[in-house]
């Protein structure tokens, strides 16, 4: 079955396969995401923290100094983010838009 690419509001980890990909952009920066399965991801796009592919664990989206929404990613929230070299969890500036490419 060939990928679709679409515009979405919000995204359920759960309901991707692996090797999907998520294009998202922020008020500040566009993340390349591409899901690896679980809670894993390699993220790209951040100028300092990942301006190359890492992998690093989606933690799910946020209001700002709200509880993290696990396993989600949703248009108008924060993106929350770990990666796996020792930078404490990173949040994003809000998201605009988020594309969807389903493998």
């Amino acid at each position: 079955m060939p990928a679709t690419t679409e515009l979405v509001e919000v995204v359920y980890l759960s309901t991707l396969n692996p090797g999907s990909v998520l294009d998202v952009v922020t008020k500040h920066h566009c993340y390349r995401i591409e899901y690896l399965g679980s809670e894993r991801i390699r993220i790209s796009g951040h100028p300092t923290i990942c301006p190359t592919p890492i992998v690093a664990q989606l933690l799910g989206s946020t209001c700002q100094g709200g509880p993290v929404e696990t396993g989600v990613v949703r248009s108008g929230m924060r993106l929350a983010f770990r990666t796996l070299d020792g930078y404490l969890p990173v949040t994003t500036s809000e998201i605009t838009d988020v594309r969807v490419n389903q493998k």
